[in-house]
């Protein structure tokens, strides 16, 4: 029978590689940072804990989403149903987030909006912890939930970091739009958002509107050379 991961050993979810092992130790982490943002009076440095939580988040998902989920649709019998779950929580995520950083620090709607996202995130994690992971657990040997924690760890790192609204929530539409976001994000983050990102920004929206297009296209001209060949 399936159980929460939050309790159990490094070993028992497949050593410290195992996608498991990893989604817990963000999860910790996530939850070290809300804490602390909480019990940080109004300033630079609150403003800098919630920059970390936001960047850990939303890389943290997209891993998810690319690597993580399509895992768990393939080997998990209800698979869909517990991603679907998921993935409507990142939507929430996103929205908030996304207006968070249109609001200035010390708004009281932004204050609330922060909140909000942080009882999301916190049930975000339950739901993940004890229902979804121990399934795939359940599916999955140890070998190959280290095999997807590489292939999880190596996404993270590459993700975006930050709200977009063009980015699906399924491969292969938010595979293809990682890159030129991530690199979007991380140029602001260096530089500010008036900086070099600012242009680079509205490229990278553009590219993602040309690599989602090319699968549309690719299924017009098979449809298009499929009537030909019956005519």
């Amino acid at each position: 029978m399936s159980h929460t991961i939050k309790d159990q050993t490094v070993e028992q979810l497949g050593g410290q590689s195992s996608v498991l092992a990893r989604q817990r130790r963000d999860h910790v982490e996530m939850d070290r940072l809300m804490d602390s943002y909480r019990v940080t009076a109004p300033g630079e440095d609150r403003e800098r804990i919630l920059r970390e939580l936001v960047q850990l988040v939303f890389s943290h998902a997209f891993a998810e989403e690319t690597v993580l989920w399509p895992a768990v649709r393939r080997t998990v019998p209800d698979g869909e149903e517990l991603t679907s779950r998921v993935e409507e929580e990142h939507q929430e995520i996103n929205d908030l987030v996304a207006d968070i950083e249109r609001l200035d620090a010390g708004d009281p709607e932004r204050e609330e909006k922060v909140l909000r996202t942080f009882d999301l995130i916190r049930q975000d994690i339950r739901d993940e912890e004890d229902l979804l992971l121990p399934r795939l657990q359940e599916a999955m040997d140890a070998t190959e939930l280290r095999r997807i924690g590489t292939a999880w760890e190596t996404m993270r790192r590459t993700a975006p970091l930050h709200p977009h609204p063009v980015v699906p929530r399924r491969p292969p539409g938010n595979a293809l739009l990682g890159v030129p976001l991530s690199l979007y994000d991380r140029t602001r983050d260096a530089f500010g958002p008036h900086g070099p990102a600012a242009g680079l920004g509205k490229a990278a929206v553009g590219l993602a509107a040309a690599l989602l297009s090319v699968p549309v296209i690719a299924a017009v001209l098979r449809r298009r050379n499929r009537s030909k060949g019956r005519r």
